[in-house]
């Protein structure tokens, strides 16, 4: 699937070795679109309020500001080296991470992330700035982790909610683009209280629930993979974790998908448990889709 649109393809870059995974990425994900490639620097200096120019006596090429251009042109230089036509362009943005790679988010079409940057907990699986743009980007968000493959299927997480039919749309397309299979995957667990006062019927028609679970998924699937007709579809149902099954799937896909929010008690977070872990723990790049 490719667009004439020229909205581009986002990354942001901090100096890392992990960034420039992400820009490597990034590239491919452009190339492979037909849209240009933005490489973006959150310079957050300025609102400190520290030099920023070469220190006196210093060489000329000194200084942060210096600092920042050297990480976005050895980004672009990186970016030129995977997608040799490619069009490409970096900046230095003056202002906090989050912030600005929201604002880049509006007008980009696919947000590419690592999945750790320099500053911060460096032992922490995943940063706090890609958690807090995941959850909050009006694009898609690819965060970059695990072993790059070009073999295995696109997963996808689905539990019924408006958000998963958004992910499960976006993964459908996406799966149509890379030609390879979607894999559906939708996990339940026998009803339990999971707050005082909860009140569970004393038995459930084992039976029933399954076959509720399979309907849901199978309606889900219809519904968001109508027009790929030729797409092949599995349909997973299992029963347990959700994140569980879909961190187990990784291990042999190209790419996960999951909707920012879902079902879950904890609905009002910016982002939903089960893509907090998947986010976390995955095998393979993991896409964030929100409802627009």
């Amino acid at each position: 699937m490719t667009s004439d649109s020229g909205t581009p393809v986002v990354v942001g870059v901090d100096g890392s070795t992990i960034a420039l995974d992400a820009v490597r990425s990034a590239a491919r994900e452009a190339a492979q679109r037909q849209l240009p490639l933005r490489i973006v620097h959150a310079f957050i200096w300025p609102l400190m309020n520290v030099p920023l120019g070469p220190h006196p006596g210093g060489p000329a090429t000194g200084g942060l500001r210096n600092q920042a251009e050297r990480y976005v042109a050895d980004a672009v230089a990186e970016a030129a080296r995977v997608a040799p036509d490619l069009p490409v362009t970096g900046a230095v943005v003056d202002g906090a991470p989050v912030p600005v790679l929201l604002d880049e988010a509006r007008r980009g079409a696919l947000l590419v992330l690592g999945n750790r940057g320099l500053g911060g907990f460096a032992g922490l699986l995943l940063g706090s700035v890609t958690v807090q743009v995941s959850a909050r980007a009006q694009c898609p968000v690819l965060v970059v982790r695990g072993e790059p493959r070009a073999d295995g299927p696109v997963v996808v997480g689905v539990d019924g909610s408006e958000c998963s039919a958004e992910a499960l749309r976006w993964a459908a397309d996406e799966a149509a683009r890379r030609g390879v299979p979607l894999v559906a995957v939708h996990a339940w667990r026998y009803p339990t209280a999971v707050a005082p006062g909860d009140l569970v019927p004393l038995g459930h028609d084992l039976d029933a629930l399954t076959a509720d679970a399979q309907r849901l998924l199978a309606e889900s699937v219809a519904g968001s993979t109508a027009r790929h007709p030729d797409l092949p579809v599995r349909q997973r149902l299992v029963s347990g974790s959700a994140a569980g099954a879909l961190v187990e799937e990784s291990k042999t896909a190209q790419l996960v998908v999951v909707g920012a929010q879902g079902r879950g008690a904890l609905a009002g977070l910016l982002l939903g448990s089960v893509s907090h872990a998947v986010l976390h723990h995955a095998h393979c790049p993991v896409a964030v889709v929100r409802t627009r």
